[in-house]
């Protein structure tokens, strides 16, 4: 397939469903929106794009307006919509999220397909109308084939919320991260040959890139990562006193010696819950005891240490996959004044980019089925 498809990358991060659309090869990102200035820095750097746009305001909306693109793309957050009042339309409906932003730019601009990704939380927000809300936009308002939705003979939305969640852990690397992935295509370019279009969107891919998470661990890491020997008791106490409620709540190792292959939990934006609920076992000589300028007590003797951020960027797929060159050497890298911590939130921000390179593949082809039928039904009207 020579053709090469258009997109827009919004609420973009740091460029991971763009990073995944590009590796589909046959999709061209012209346009990225971002408010995170660290995000931004790390954007430009891996792209050498400019991605700090508002995707609320008027002047990029006019932006949207005069660019011309195939495919809108967006990770964007899960709010609550307004209940008050009589609904009529999306513009009613929506009001005062992200996501009506992007339903006006989809309104606006027309693309011929859109991909959206949000966290899993979204299928039961609001007992499950936030995303029924969602759908009745896309499918009704703005005339989008959802790929996982049908209607009956009354027009009642047909679809099951699970079908739309994807684990990263299915996709190639070792992390239990359930995802939101919405797909869709538009009837009024397409017309109603997108009802041709399989309905389930792909569940796992065939090759993992890791077998578990033994594979992306680097042993050895540098001593700011092992935990002191006062936090790791604090954990410790905190945990005693969740499992005494029965709560479950507290940190926890997981490649402890016990578990044959071992994955991680989702990797968090919030940073400290997120390396707590990931903490590993690293008997790195030399470190039990050890006094270090950043931490106020000695370092802890178990070999307790947080995942390194490039170990996240494993698990999300940016390190040592999607920037690798043809000489097979990896070209991920961050922007050097970028401090730890920004990486931490940017990596658990992110999408994981093998899961979103084999959806962006069902799109390539769904999008060469389309242009096939298109182009039957054009011949046979002539």
């Amino acid at each position: 397939m020579n053709k090469k498809y258009k997109t827009i990358d919004l609420c973009a991060g740091i460029g991971g469903i763009r990073r995944g659309y590009e590796r589909a090869g046959c999709f061209i990102n012209v346009l990225s929106a971002e408010i995170d200035k660290n995000a931004c820095l790390t954007y430009k750097h891996l792209y050498g794009d400019d991605a700090m746009n508002d995707i609320t305001t008027d002047e990029f909306k006019e932006k949207v307006d005069k660019t011309k693109y195939d495919i809108l793309l967006a990770g964007f957050p899960c709010q609550a919509f307004s209940r008050a009042g009589k609904k009529e339309g999306f513009t009613d409906k929506t009001r005062g999220t992200l996501f009506f932003d992007i339903a006006e730019i989809i309104s606006r601009s027309h693309p011929k397909a859109f991909m959206l990704e949000n966290v899993d939380n979204l299928i039961n927000h609001e007992n499950g109308q936030t995303f029924h809300t969602i759908i009745d936009v896309l499918v009704n308002d703005l005339n989008f084939k959802v790929i996982g939705v049908t209607k009956d003979g009354n027009g009642k939305l047909i679809y099951a919320s699970h079908n739309f969640i994807r684990n990263s852990k299915n996709f190639g690397v070792p992390q239990n991260r359930p995802r939101v992935y919405i797909m869709g295509f538009s009837r009024n370019y397409y017309g109603n040959i997108v009802d041709d279009l399989p309905n389930k969107l792909p569940e796992r891919r065939k090759n993992p890139i890791y077998n578990d998470l033994k594979d992306i661990l680097e042993m050895d890491a540098p001593d700011k990562y092992f935990l002191s020997s006062g936090y790791l008791a604090t954990l410790e106490r905190h945990k005693a006193r969740h499992e005494g409620k029965g709560t479950g709540f507290g940190y926890r190792i997981v490649n402890r010696p016990e578990i044959q292959h071992p994955i991680s939990n989702a990797i968090l934006a919030t940073g400290g819950s997120g390396k707590e609920r990931n903490l590993v076992i690293d008997m790195k000589e030399g470190v039990a005891g050890k006094v270090i300028a950043t931490k106020h007590t000695p370092l802890n003797n178990k070999g307790i240490r947080a995942m390194t951020p490039m170990e996240w960027g494993k698990l999300q797929g940016f390190v040592n996959y999607a920037f690798v060159d043809e000489n097979g050497n990896d070209t991920f890298s961050f922007p050097e004044e970028l401090a730890d911590g920004s990486k931490y939130k940017q990596f658990g921000n992110a999408v994981t980019i093998p899961a979103v390179e084999e959806m962006a593949k069902f799109m390539k082809r769904c999008l060469i089925q389309l242009e096939k039928e298109k182009r039957m039904n054009n011949r046979q009207q002539k």
